[in-house]
């Protein structure tokens, strides 16, 4: 562990970078910010507009988009700026995150501190962070013509690549620090298939996130438990075809969110009560504890963040939320299978 040391922080820099990816991602979707910048320079738009006539430029510019014709063309300058620079601080984490990434990899490669497994890992992540700017790109893109906002589905894909990178992330460091295989026993077996499935329903309940932010869909039905006055409103199955109502209606898409929500939570009490055995190690039943804390607290978010028809601070919190509970499901599977 000490050789990989310098890489271990590397990678939990990395991390930590990506989280706040996140938070500053959900803060500029919930001020309506994303749009504010209509071209993609990666080197060039690393620089801010820094006098009147430079901020002209971008301005004019937006006053092009679909955005502005249809919601925003009483914005003044001032008020352009302030979406501006929001979407500004994304796109220039964006960049750092790279520049974190890729120097410290050249230099650990040059000295050769990868083996030959984790040079193909660290690839891989290159990879995977390209591809993350890129989608994200894309995203915006899809509301840059005819409709002022971007497609769910790519809001979706944005999203879910930035937990992807991450996940891939932590789970390396997490290997650096933990390198020696546990045999793993009848208890964690069981255990590992529960928490496979717990991982599988909260990726799930991400994408619905990020639909249902997508979608708008958070501003219809602030009550809870039930929408309106029922549990089953009829809005829930109003689109033709019937699959629609499962990914592109808001009452419906906000409708199994809120099962999810449910969902989760049950198989996360399910796996701690299981965890709870004699013959699973102390650090696995500390993190099962920390991933029940998790869900609570992230199932209360979610229905504050209804019942305030979706706040900016609230917002922001579950979705801070669900990230931690993904990073916490990535840790006790991984305690599941390294000696710790």
């Amino acid at each position: 562990m000490k050789n990989n040391k310098p890489i271990i922080i590397w990678l939990l820099l990395g991390c930590v970078l990506i989280y706040l990816m996140v938070v500053i991602g959900g803060i500029t979707r919930l001020t309506h910010s994303g749009l504010s910048m209509v071209e993609w320079n990666p080197i060039i738009g690393s620089i801010p507009p820094l006098s009147d006539a430079d901020w002209q430029i971008p301005f004019e510019k937006y006053k092009q988009t679909p955005e502005y014709k249809i919601i925003n063309n009483q914005f003044s300058l001032d008020e352009f700026k302030s979406i501006y620079w929001w979407e500004y601080i994304h796109r220039f984490l964006g960049r750092t995150i790279g520049l974190v990434f890729v120097i410290p990899f050249l230099y650990f490669w040059i000295q050769k501190r990868f083996s030959k497994d984790l040079l193909k890992k660290m690839l891989a992540l290159l990879l995977l962070g390209a591809l993350q700017g890129v989608l994200g790109w894309y995203m915006v893109y899809s509301g840059l013509h005819k409709e002022p906002h971007v497609s769910h589905y790519r809001l979706a894909a944005h999203l879910i690549s930035a937990f992807t990178v991450f996940g891939f992330t932590f789970w390396y460091a997490l290997d650096l620090l933990y390198p020696k295989a546990l045999g793993i026993n009848k208890m964690n077996r069981q255990l590992n298939r529960l928490s496979i499935i717990m991982l599988s329903l909260i990726i799930f309940q991400i994408i619905y996130g990020a639909f249902v932010a997508g979608l708008k869909a958070g501003l219809f039905y602030n009550t809870f438990p039930k929408m309106g006055n029922k549990l089953f409103p009829d809005t829930i199955v109003s689109f033709e075809p019937f699959y629609k109502n499962m990914v592109e209606n808001p009452s419906g898409v906000q409708f199994i969110h809120r099962i999810l929500a449910f969902l989760v939570f049950a198989i996360v009490l399910y796996v701690w009560e299981s965890a709870r055995s004699s013959e699973t190690k102390q650090l696995q039943r500390n993190a099962s504890n920390f991933i029940l804390g998790v869900v609570t607290v992230q199932f209360l978010l979610g229905v504050l963040t209804i019942l305030y028809a979706v706040p900016v601070v609230l917002g922001v919190l579950h979705q801070t939320g669900a990230f931690f509970l993904f990073a916490s499901c990535l840790f006790f599977i991984h305690t599941l299978r390294k000696e710790v």
